[in-house]
């Protein structure tokens, strides 16, 4: 608990102080040290002050400071030693709590600090054992994850904060960090930099150094330096700036140790590289930093989380965050004034904008200790990338090649999988044979074979066309493909009112909407991160991938990767009309610029790659199990019952029950499209998961009698003997994928909306607009096929 949270004459024991570094030690020179015993005196009328009794002294605080001590009670300790005395009165041992103590302090929280792509999802992982994935490109890392793990006695609570490049208001990551540093006060910042790029990663450094934060500097990837050639004295340029440096991969484990072995002397205070440093902007512009940096020293309530020096740097930047934090406080009005003052004169004597001044001078302060600390090698790595990106970055070929990769991963996609797909179906089968076998006739067993085995059965057999799928994105997102993939697309997203970032999420649709809409924060416009995620689900997501893999199989076996590919850039067309739609009717045209790196290409690791596609395959599992498998028990239990006669055909059966009775109801609107009632029940269930959509299928067209005997695909296409017709046909099949496309976003889709979004307004918006389109879209092929055949 904190110390803020006592009440009058409680009294416990203090653990640590948390904080910034000069507020911890201005605190800790007062008396609240480890180990003694403080307690509370008295409280102001409003709360706040409070006055505090340690080491016999009388001391006030305000309720914010207090909460950044952290305490334990007598009674807390005594419950967490389980030592009750039989009389029922606590028993207490100065050891034991010596103890409690020395355990609570020896929990270290960490904030993963770095640019997009410096690999700090990669080490999360490592220590954390989580499995996030990493992609060779920004914005993977769209939220904190909290992680923790154990080590030489330190319990260590880890976060993967998202990318950054500094810590302005300029974008959603550097706005999240910075907050997440103000509310969460992590004990050590571990900023992880590419070792092969320091000039540009250790920007970020330098604010950190401003913040007056403790920090250690993991130099990730650092083989990537030394096969260069190249050679730097990490121990030197460490000392230099203050801060430790420890070469890392954290791809394979290398240096993992020493750095955390860091991390704990730089929590214990042992670590003699540690030295708070003034990185020098100039005279003129130190000058201004001074005047106002002893103004705000005036008050120190405001100087908890970060020091003096870096809010001045702030408020010369015009920062608003930093404003909004201080204007709260009575003096704001006189340090803007202040700030005014002095930005004019800096700008006066420099005649240049304060932004640029401070980055040239923090800029200047890494080349200059580089060039002491760095000896560049020979940069192979970065001629082969240039090679690599004239061609498929290149203004004629670019498109067609990323096209070209495209079709490649359906191709695999399609004919890799179809020779798992038929050993999980022969599986499929026999289970269902054995089952029909020993099992008597009933309820029980129809329920398993239909219900169960014909529903989830009819869904996992697209496995392996899930595993590939993932496969193939995992390759280019790891590869750093991906990102010239955004950037290839720049132009035509900029036609459309978005930039070249909106496409990253556009990408991660293929293998969720659900994700890929919340990778849309990394986008800095409003309106662009919106557009972008109510477009997100017109791009085909892999839910959808078993339906097109059925029908294309059973009516388009020749062309299967053409017209599945075909899909999938008609999601893209819709969903660049409805950009185009938005931006023109909604939304103002944005100018964003668009800042993505491209970084160096890499052989993803065999490890990485499989720890992705096992993680998603093991989603799809999941969801096997559970909402797909519950999904279709109801639907096997809305087509059994009523049951009705015995006299009855099992066609006449299925249109008299429950199931049927909705799919007709729904009738008049889904015949123009050439659907029957079957498939607009299969239509219904799909808005809770579009899997469903095959094993209701499964369940409407595959019934008992037969089940070992005939595929589901066979089902289709054999004729109805009630109405002397196909099942399906191809045109319908086509109609039905294109309805399937572009309807209902699933329910987990229109939550991420609104969560992303802030209104359930926008989820409604985008509910009814896709189920329009998807009518108009499927009604305008459907009768186009019908011209032409």
């Amino acid at each position: 608990m904190h110390l803020s949270d006592l009440k009058t004459d409680q009294t416990a024991i203090i653990v640590r102080v948390v904080g910034h570094g000069s507020f911890k030690k201005r605190i800790m020179e007062m008396g609240f040290v480890k180990g003694k015993s403080v307690s509370v005196v008295l409280n102001a009328p409003l709360k706040d002050p409070i006055v505090y009794k340690v080491m016999d002294y009388e001391i006030s605080l305000r309720r914010s400071e207090a909460r950044m001590i952290e305490v334990i009670t007598e009674e807390e300790a005594a419950e967490k030693i389980e030592k009750i005395h039989s009389s029922g009165e606590l028993v207490l041992e100065r050891n034991n709590v010596d103890k409690i103590i020395d355990s609570s302090k020896k929990i270290i929280n960490i904030a993963l600090i770095g640019n997009p792509n410096s690999g700090k999802t990669s080490l999360f992982n490592y220590v954390s054992g989580e499995n996030e994935h990493v992609g060779n490109y920004s914005g993977v890392t769209v939220g904190a994850k909290k992680g923790s793990f154990k080590y030489k006695e330190y319990s260590f609570i880890v976060y993967d904060l998202p990318g950054t490049y500094a810590l302005s208001a300029y974008s959603p990551e550097e706005v999240y960090v910075r907050k997440h540093l103000e509310e969460h006060t992590p004990d050590v910042i571990v900023n992880v930099v590419v070792a092969s790029n320091l000039e540009r990663n250790l920007y970020l450094t330098t604010e950190l150094i401003d913040m007056d934060a403790s920090t250690v500097i993991a130099l990730n990837m650092y083989d990537e330096l030394t096969q260069r050639g190249s050679e730097l004295d990490y121990d030197g340029l460490g000392r230099m700036m203050g801060v430790p440096m420890i070469p890392t991969d954290s791809r394979n484990g290398n240096g993992i140790d020493n750095l955390f072995d860091s991390v704990i002397e730089i929590f214990e205070n042992r670590n003699d590289t540690v030295r708070h440093i003034h990185i020098n902007h100039g005279h003129v512009i130190e000058s201004g930093i001074n005047v106002i940096t002893k103004e705000l020293k005036v008050d120190r309530s405001i100087l908890k989380h970060f020091s003096p020096r870096y809010l001045a740097i702030k408020l010369l930047e015009g920062d608003e965050k930093v404003e909004q934090l201080l204007k709260h406080h009575e003096n704001y009005s006189e340090w803007i004034n202040i700030r005014n003052r002095e930005v004019a004169r800096i700008k006066e004597t420099l005649n240049e904008d304060i932004e640029s001044s401070i980055a040239n001078q923090k800029y200047g302060f890494i080349s200059g200790a580089l060039r002491e600390m760095y000896k560049i090698g020979n940069n192979d790595d970065v001629q082969t990338t240039k090679i690599i990106d004239s061609i498929v970055t290149h203004k004629l070929f670019g498109f067609p090649i990323f096209l070209f990769f495209m079709w490649v991963m359906f191709e695999l996609t399609f004919k890799l999988g179809a020779y798992p797909m038929e050993w999980i179906e022969s599986s499929v089968s026999w289970i269902s044979t054995t089952v029909n076998n020993v099992m008597s006739d009933g309820m029980l067993k129809d329920l398993i074979i239909d219900g169960l085995i014909g529903g989830v059965g009819g869904v996992i057999v697209f496995l392996p066309t899930i595993v590939i799928l993932y496969l193939c994105i995992s390759f280019m997102e790891d590869s750093g493909y991906m990102a010239r993939a955004a950037f290839i697309m720049d132009k035509l997203m900029h036609r459309i009112g978005l930039h070249g970032k909106s496409f990253i999420p556009l990408i991660m649709g293929f293998g969720c909407n659900v994700p890929a809409i919340a990778a849309a924060r990394t986008i800095e416009s409003p309106s662009s991160r919106l557009i972008t995620i109510l477009i997100n689900p017109f791009i085909s997501c892999s839910a959808r991938l078993p339906v097109y893999i059925l029908l294309v199989g059973t009516f388009f076996q020749k062309h299967s990767s053409l017209i599945i590919l075909g899909l999938y850039l008609l999601g893209i067309l819709v969903a660049v009309i409805t950009a185009k739609l938005l931006r023109k009717f909604l939304f103002k045209e944005d100018e964003t610029p668009f800042v993505m790196e491209l970084p160096p290409y890499r052989i993803p690791t065999i490890k990485s790659t499989l720890s992705h596609m096992w993680d998603k395959s093991w989603q799809y599992l999941r969801k096997m199990g559970g909402i797909i498998l519950v999904a279709s028990i109801i639907i096997w239990a809305l087509s059994y019952f009523p049951r009705g006669n015995g006299e009855m055909t099992e066609y006449q059966h299925q249109t008299e029950s429950y199931l049927g009775q909705i799919g007709k109801a729904v009738t008049p609107i889904m015949e123009p499209l050439g659907f029957d009632w079957k498939v607009n029940v299969a239509i219904i269930s799909g808005t809770v998961a579009k899997e469903i959509v095959v094993s209701t299928l499964g369940v409407l067209y595959v019934d008992g009698d037969d089940v070992n005997d005939v595929v589901l695909s066979e089902k289709l296409t054999a004729i109805n003997p009630e109405t002397n017709k196909p099942n399906l046909n191809p045109i319908t099949a086509l109609t039905f994928m294109v309805f399937v496309l572009l309807y209902f976003p699933c329910i987990a889709t229109l939550a991420a909306i609104a969560a992303e979004t802030g209104h359930w307004k926008w989820a409604v918006i985008s509910l009814f607009y896709s189920c329009t389109v998807a009518w108009v879209v499927a009604f305008a092929i459907r009768h186009i096929c019908l011209l032409f055949t």
